[in-house]
């Protein structure tokens, strides 16, 4: 019976606009934009402290000017011809002990901010200069600064603060558009190593997933893997080795489906021949002669038992756990009567050294138990172990069971699929299906079945139960 996938909507990776290349491309163009930003802002307060000392440099030739005039006096046009060339309304020059030279064309009465380029800082040039961007008036301003060439002497000047916002207005302008123009050079770079490097091969892995999820049995949709050893790569492998290991579990499942459906048809069938076989035991039962007497108990019970394991064969095909009739039964019994059953075709039987108590009982699955120790025992016979050892004791509310043998141990492909079925078996012919059965039912109980070590020396399984008020009594208690 073939296992169908089907997708109730079909997936369909995203365009462009909705992909994660437009996002990598809208991040890189915000990111550079962003680095550009703390580029541009001590960049325009450099270039207001450059422009006002130029404008310092200005005066300063003025005032050599006038100094050049007899008697320190110039015009009135030629002092406004110099004005206009400083761009100022007033300049004047101090000199320690020496007065002070000044030109004027127009002074204002009151001039409401000052700046002293000898106390400028990086961060108070670049707070002044977006003072001057954000403050859209036309203001005068006082501008305070050395006097190039004359060591001690100040210059002075008043002028208007607009020129000064229009040509930091221009530089804006440039820096922004020089920055839009790095931004997506950059982006266009990043996009591309980013998109051939990572979008790309992670497109491929999300189609790849896509149609495994949509026809997972179909062997031409894996992964294919790439030589690259990075991060994708690793990936790519991983997707690959994931898919064809679930590709074969799904091929497994399909076989026990099959396996199923098959014990369901015959199911009927077979248990119709075991009533039978139960009517002529009970016929022999009756008889007279000592041996068989002796005999027809265990075919009995052997019979009862293979109808009852005819019922719950399918209970490995189920989904869920196992259907358990739980009752309180005599472990150390149990062990003896599995030694008991064991077929004559395995040979002598092998000595078992039970050690669980016999007047401890528990509350399980008896004939769940059974199947569980049957498989383990059974594996040690035929293995070729000559003593079996059973113990038992409590740990932190656990049942632990230890199950040990002298036999020659697993090979290592069997040890690494120990309780996969049709994967774990460790002799030719064997289809793995017991102990995946046993470690299937002993999870149904709560517990757990585990491999603790298989060399040359022999295997050790153990097997745990949970302990429940009530669980474990001795025989003399019950």
């Amino acid at each position: 019976m073939a296992v169908k996938w089907s997708a109730a909507k079909k997936l369909v990776l995203p365009g462009f606009l909705g992909g994660l290349s437009f996002r990598l491309l809208i991040l890189t163009i915000f990111f550079v934009m962003l680095a550009e930003f703390f580029i541009y802002a001590p960049s325009i307060g450099r270039f207001r402290l450059v422009y006002l000392e130029e404008r310092l440099a200005s005066a300063s030739l003025a005032i050599l000017a006038l100094q050049a005039a007899p008697e320190n006096m110039v015009s009135d046009d030629m002092e406004r011809d110099l004005m206009s060339h400083v761009g100022a309304y007033s300049a004047a020059l101090s000199r320690p002990g020496a007065g002070r030279l000044m030109l004027m064309i127009e002074y204002p009465q009151v001039v409401p901010t000052t700046y002293d380029l000898r106390k400028a800082s990086f961060f108070g040039l670049i707070r002044d200069a977006f003072v001057t961007l954000l403050i859209d008036e036309d203001r005068l301003i006082r501008v305070i600064g050395p006097a190039p060439m004359e060591p001690g002497a100040l210059l002075e000047i008043v002028m208007e603060e607009a020129p000064l916002r229009t040509e930091m207005l221009e530089f804006s302008k440039r820096i922004l558009a020089l920055s839009l123009i790095i931004s997506i050079f950059t982006a266009a770079l990043v996009y591309l190593s980013l998109h051939l490097l990572m979008v790309r091969p992670m497109r491929r892995m999300t189609a790849s997933m896509v149609a495994f999820r949509e026809d997972p049995e179909n062997a031409s949709q894996s992964q294919r893997t790439s030589g690259r050893r990075d991060e994708i790569g690793l990936a790519q492998r991983e997707l690959g080795v994931m898919q064809s290991e679930l590709r074969a579990a799904l091929l497994q499942k399909t076989r026990l489906a099959a396996l199923g459906t098959a014990v369901t048809k015959i199911n009927h069938d077979l248990r119709n021949i075991l009533a039978t076989a139960s009517l002529v035991s009970d016929s022999l039962a009756q008889s007279d002669h000592p041996d068989v007497r002796r005999i027809t108990p265990r075919l009995v019970a052997a019979l009862d038992r293979a109808v009852n394991l005819c019922t719950q064969t399918l209970n490995f095909t189920r989904e869920g756990p196992a259907l358990l009739d739980v009752s309180r039964f005599a472990l150390h019994g149990l062990v003896t009567e599995v030694l008991d059953s064991l077929p004559s075709s395995l040979g002598d039987p092998v000595p078992l050294e039970n050690r669980i108590p016999a007047n401890l009982e528990i509350a399980a699955d008896r004939e769940q138990l059974f199947r569980v120790f049957n498989n383990l025992i059974s594996n040690s016979v035929q293995a070729g172990a000559t003593m079996i050892k059973l113990s038992c004791r409590e740990e932190n509310g656990v049942l632990r069971l230890d199950l040990s043998d002298n036999g020659p141990g697993l090979p290592p492909r069997a040890r690494e699929n120990l309780f996969q079925p049709f994967s774990g078996s460790a002799r030719k012919g064997g289809t793995g299906l017991g102990l995946a059965i046993a470690r299937d039912l002993m999870r149904a109980h709560g517990g757990e079945i585990v491999l603790v070590s298989s060399d040359g020396e022999g295997t050790h399984f153990c097997l745990t139960l949970p302990i429940q008020a009530g669980q474990i009594t001795s025989a003399k208690s019950a």
